[in-house]
């Protein structure tokens, strides 16, 4: 396997937003499941991650709340909004097109 790969910038929003779609998460658990998920072929740093988090919450479509982890520490827990939940579903959308057509160009540039 190579090495994980960096995400843009509208890519990560994106992997955020579906990570903390199922529960509330704290950054460092986002960061952890994304890279679980795509079995280590994703890392989200923390100096991308935290400032996604931020314009992510200015943007009305995550909310934060203080709360304890499970080895009692103080963290910021990440949930969506219901503009968020919205916003989500059309980005996946045009998230599936996208890589489709992308898909079929690579596939069709072989013959």
């Amino acid at each position: 396997m190579g090495k994980p790969t960096d995400l843009v910038q509208g890519t990560l929003d994106l992997l955020i937003m579906r990570t903390i779609a199922l529960e509330p998460m704290h950054g460092w658990g986002i960061a952890q499941r994304i890279q679980l998920v795509s079995k280590n072929a994703l890392q989200v740093r923390q100096g991308a991650l935290y400032p996604a988090l931020h314009r992510l919450e200015q943007q009305g479509w995550i909310r934060a709340k203080w709360g304890d982890s499970d080895n009692n520490r103080h963290a910021k827990y990440y949930s969506l909004t219901g503009a968020g939940r919205k916003y989500l579903q059309k980005e996946q959308a045009n998230w599936e097109r996208l890589s489709s057509a992308i898909g079929l160009v690579l596939d069709g540039a072989e013959g």
